[in-house]
């Protein structure tokens, strides 16, 4: 009997490409942001600034993340 799922020693299967895959991520978000703005009537000059901020913080975290997480693997 398993407590922690069928398979506990897989390894999770990771991206070839993190940075990339984070940016369009984010860019996704992005433009929904926007979108909502645009449905609901709101600023989407508001918006736009909102979701390029947080696009532009989102994206060099994850990227700043992955970099250490690289640095730290043996």
């Amino acid at each position: 009997m398993t407590t922690n799922g069928g398979r506990p020693s897989r390894r999770r299967l990771r991206s070839a490409r993190p940075y990339r895959d984070s940016a369009l991520i984010y860019g996704a978000f992005a433009v929904v942001v926007i979108v909502v703005a645009v449905v609901t009537g709101g600023e989407v000059l508001w918006a736009a600034v909102g979701a390029t901020c947080a696009f532009v913080l989102g994206t060099a975290w994850t990227w700043r993340a992955i970099r250490q997480r690289e640095e730290r693997r043996p």
